[in-house]
């Protein structure tokens, strides 16, 4: 097996290398005005001349230091911040050993014979220094305009583990603020461009080698060797962290030797997860462990072989796979007995299995081949099929469960095979593929990518990654930039459930990277042009998805959009305002934005017609409530609903009656989703009430459960009844400007399937397309529906007058709808308040929700 060359190796490979040629050295005074100090642990003091605003093109820094132990040599250079405890690595320029370059100086003690004259600066009185350094945004492949940098001393390369002689002075280019490096906001990308962000890094495992998110106990496994530059502390061992913030929730060091003496040792691959918790892995040299959160110790076994290469789930619970080179066996990982085993054509190394076709998949990691055995059945393991990877050594192999497709990262490619060995498409790309991982929600393939080699070969500090469609094999991203990321022996990717968020080690700087995705907004509702009467109350209402939930600004241009500005204070998903004779031919449009892009609506256009005029939108522009509507259901039943047109988003009151209604039969009146003909109009806004203490619903029973007796309307004669709702668009649930809503009457819980009772009367709010009020009736309820489902963002509701420059209208985010089961009015999960209440959950499957207070609302815009 061809090993990668461990991080202690690059990190001294960029740490000795040559300098680069000389910078070419800018003003300095556009700077002057920012010296910083910085104090080190054994009392040093660190200072620059300037620590902002410094040129990207070349910049002069005098360094100076006082307090440093001259019994060791230090480096003095600007390098990328790894925070504490971590090496400050790569640098820019090197670290110098020739004293050909101006961007980092050597410091030896007095007689040292290891640097020549001119090479180095000894150290002055009292651990003191005074040097020049020249300084740029980006060399040797470090760029700080997109991580962290700092003005640094650090112990050379006589101590790369000595972490005593480290102080750190953050510096800032021009153009960047402090703080700056995480790329920043998206402007004018296309909307709903999948981007992934650096939303955390871990540094409480060690060197991270390996990872598994457990999925029953939701534990961010992690598989550690030793962090070198640390010092004496030895790290490595199995970690549990929380992967919300990487806090340690268990930490096992130690695993039985060959002959059971417990000793710490390196975690470098995690094979499977255990029901509830634990997981299997592997470390060296052939030593399979079980261990969880909480274990002082793991147990494991030594199977009999050589050094174990790769591994994998076996066929069965209790058994895995093991690649020993040429040697591939399944064995129980309890007991270490050998279950069946193969020898291959030529040497082995990296593993994929496919327990649910009875495969698996060994990549050759020297001579380019890739092997195919079936793990169906028998005593042996068969090999059926050898292909060909023609781009040189393979780094891993990871099979697709949802496809059976099989990635090999072979090279600077990754190559997927389908199960028959069909070559299906190579991903190219100029960094190593180390690690591979899937996601069965969203049907994507996450790629990490590392750097190697030098900068001669094309090296840059900079790994990927890349998330592809599992299916097509297209990019279902842009890459995400991995700055300082390195090949390392090891290295693992974790996924959420659903692709949001992506675990990667960095092992090359002892690092777990949280990844979050964005998604550049995409305008979902935008308002068209409009025609009104001077004095109306104008409202627009736009909405748009992305993540995070994007904000907005609305705009206004007096001139056919030649010049645009910003309305003061309409942040809001409507905006509201009285109509002049003034805002003739204005234009408007909506800018979202997120933290992954900005996105402008297409441009609207408001006529305004005289007060006289016979003209305007059809509904004389008035859109105050009004209107009554009359359906007759299928049972002739009537429902009469006043107003149904131009109703307020919020606290709108709504006058209701009935008549011809079975009084055998209790019925719930509400606002809800409109599903279609004979489905359940479900959910409803607010939820349904049976407490009496909500009025965005009613119940009518003449012969409710004896714990409605007090709660519930009764029928008068004839199957009448007449109540007054107040109803919101939109609750947390259910938005009506998302989704149908009519004001429904249903049969309630105890007939949860009876559609009998169903009676559906359409009604608009404001902003929304004005409803028939034929006052003649209607038979059967109303057509149309909504597909039940979510959406990212938010489409509100609301409005407020405002002055004749414009106001924002109140507004709600809204997640969408979501469909529930029979009997169910609302998936809320909100408890229930009462004694009755909690009787009926147990009774009719959970139905109860408690309406929020009308006035508490969540503010997404």
């Amino acid at each position: 097996m061809q090993h990668r060359r461990p991080a202690a190796l690059l990190g001294a490979v960029a740490l000795v290398a040559a300098a680069a040629t000389a910078l070419t050295v800018g003003p300095a005074a556009q700077a002057a005005d920012t010296p910083r100090t910085a104090l080190g642990a054994q009392g040093q003091k660190l200072s620059v001349s300037a620590s902002a605003r410094l040129d990207p093109d070349g910049e002069t820094l005098r360094v100076t230091g006082e307090g440093y132990d001259v019994t060791k040599g230090v480096y003095v250079a600007l390098c990328k911040d790894n925070g504490d405890n971590r090496i400050p690595s790569p640098c820019l320029g090197g670290a110098d050993q020739t004293g050909g370059s101006g961007a980092s100086k050597w410091i030896v003690p007095a007689g040292s014979t290891e640097a020549p004259a001119g090479v180095a600066e000894v150290w002055g009185a009292g651990g003191t220094f005074d040097v020049d350094l020249a300084v740029e945004a980006e060399d040797n492949g470090l760029d700080c305009t997109e991580v962290a940098c700092s003005v640094v001393t650090r112990v050379d390369h006589n101590g790369t583990g000595d972490r005593s002689q480290d102080v750190r002075i953050p510096v800032t280019f021009e153009g960047q603020e402090p703080g700056d490096g995480d790329g920043g906001e998206g402007e004018d990308v296309p909307p709903g461009t999948v981007s992934y962000v650096r939303a955390a890094e871990f540094t409480a495992a060690g060197m991270p080698l390996a990872l598994l998110l457990h999925p029953d106990s939701g534990k961010l496994y992690v598989g550690s060797g030793n962090t070198v530059d640390t010092g004496t502390v030895n790290e490595s061992g199995l970690y549990a962290l929380d992967p919300a913030d990487g806090t340690a929730l268990g930490y096992v060091p130690q695993a039985p030797g060959t002959t059971g003496t417990l000793a710490q040792r390196v975690v470098q691959r995690l094979v499977k997860a255990l029901p509830d918790d634990g997981v299997v892995f592997q470390y060296p040299v052939r030593g399979i462990g079980v261990a969880k959160a909480g274990d002082t110790a793991a147990t494991g076994v030594w199977p009999a072989g050589g050094t174990i290469t790769g591994t994998g789930p076996g066929t069965t619970d209790r058994t895995i796979l093991i690649a020993q080179g040429a040697v591939i066996s399944e064995i129980e990982y309890a007991t270490g007995k050998t279950v069946r085993t193969t020898t291959l054509p030529s040497g082995g190394g990296h593993l994929g299995t496919d327990p649910a076709r009875g495969l698996a998949w060994v990549s050759d990691a020297v001579n380019g081949k890739l092997f195919r055995l079936s793990t169906a059945g028998g005593t042996a393991l068969d090999l059926t099929a050898t292909l060909d990877l023609a781009a040189g050594p393979a780094y891993v192999t990871a099979v697709d469960p949802a496809t059976g497709n099989v990635w090999v990262g072979s090279g600077h490619s990754v190559h997927v095979f389908d199960k028959d060995g069909t070559s299906l498409a190579e991903l190219k790309g100029t960094d190593m593929p180390t690690a591979i991982a899937f996601d069965a929600t969203s049907h994507q393939a996450f790629v990490l990518r590392e750097d190697y080699g030098n900068e001669a070969d094309g090296a840059d500090q900079k790994g990927l990654l890349e998330v592809y469609d599992s299916g097509t094999f297209r990019p279902a991203s842009t890459p995400a930039s991995l700055p300082g990321n390195r090949v390392n022996a090891y290295a693992g990717v974790a996924v959420a459930p659903g692709g949001g968020t992506v675990y990667l080690t960095d092992g090359s700087e002892s690092k777990v990277l949280k990844y979050d995705r964005r998604v550049s907004p995409k305008v979902t509702q935008t308002p068209t042009d409009r025609t009104v009467r001077a004095g109306d109350e104008v409202t627009f209402v736009a909405a748009a998805e992305g993540t995070p939930v994007p904000t907005l600004t609305w705009e206004v241009s007096p001139d056919g959009g030649q010049t645009w500005s910003t309305v003061t204070g309409a942040t809001r998903n409507t905006y509201s305002f009285t109509a002049r004779a003034a805002h003739d031919g204005y234009r408007y449009r909506v800018v979202f934005a997120n933290a992954a892009g900005t996105t402008r609506s297409t441009e609207f256009t408001l006529t305004v017609e005289e007060a006289g005029d016979d003209g305007g939108d059809g509904d004389g522009g008035d859109e105050t409530p009004s209107g009554t509507r009359t359906v007759t259901g299928a049972q002739g039943q009537k429902l009469t609903v006043t107003p149904v047109n131009h109703l307020a988003t919020e606290d709108q009151v709504l006058k209701i009656t009935g008549s011809g209604y079975d009084e055998e039969k209790g019925i719930y009146v509400a606002l809800c989703v409109d599903n279609g003909e004979g489905e359940l109009p479900t959910p409803c806004v607010g939820g349904v009430d049976m407490t009496g203490a909500s009025h965005s619903s009613a119940w009518i029973s003449s012969n409710p459960p004896d714990y409605g007796e007090e709660l519930a309307t009764p029928y008068g004669d004839g199957g009448t009844f007449e109540v007054e709702l107040t109803v919101d668009a939109e609750d947390e649930f259910t938005d009506c400007f998302r989704a149908t809503c009519v004001l429904a009457t249903r049969a309630d819980h105890t007939l949860s399937g009876d559609r009998s009772q169903d009676v559906k009367v359409p009604v608009a709010f404001v902003g929304q397309d004005p409803v028939d009020t034929d006052d003649d009736g209607d038979t059967g309820g109303t057509d149309g529906g909504t597909d039940g489902g979510t959406t990212t963002g938010g489409s509100t509701s609301g409005s407020t007058s405002g002055s004749a420059s414009g106001t924002s209208g109140s507004a709600t985010g809204g997640t969408g709808t979501t469909t529930t089961g029979p009997g169910s009015l609302a998936a809320t999960g909100a408890t229930v308040g009462t004694a009755a209440g909690l009787a009926l959950l147990l009774t009719a499957a959970g139905w109860y929700v408690r309406r929020r207070a009308a006035h508490v609302r969540e503010d997404v815009s």
